[in-house]
């Protein structure tokens, strides 16, 4: 699990972050004026990145947020069985189970190039690349 800690008043829509231990994607940012005396108010909104399901936060704008570091790597197809491929990281030659989505599965078939992410531990299946 690889995170860095950066800001929430310095994020913006289509930013990374995790709220409520769920990697989510930013949607709506709005930044409230300081009172007289307090802080600037930062109400951030994140769609997860996994599950789609809306998640907001309120914050003052110094404190610091995680911010998930997202690797992309790309690997090779070897068997489908159902809606799960097996797949061989073309780097490292690992081998593991991808689950197949929905929008990918007419497309993914045994021995195409796809392009897989780590996020937080958990490997998701991005896109399928056309040799």
């Amino acid at each position: 699990m690889t995170i860095k800690l950066v800001s929430i008043g310095t994020l913006q829509k289509g930013n990374y972050v995790v709220v409520e231990g769920v990697a989510s994607k930013v949607t709506d940012v709005q930044v409230s004026r300081p009172g007289k005396h307090g802080h600037a108010k930062v109400r951030l909104t994140a769609a997860g990145l996994l599950d789609d399901k809306k998640r907001v936060i309120v914050a003052p704008g110094h404190d610091n947020i995680e911010v998930p570091v997202i690797e992309k790597k790309t690997a090779q197809v070897l068997s489908i069985a159902g809606t799960t491929a097996n797949v061989m990281d073309i780097e490292t030659y690992e081998t593991f189970d991808l689950e197949i989505p929905e929008d990918l599965r007419e497309t993914c078939v045994e021995g195409c190039s796809i392009l897989y992410w780590i996020v937080l531990s958990e490997k998701v299946m991005k896109q399928v690349k056309n040799d």
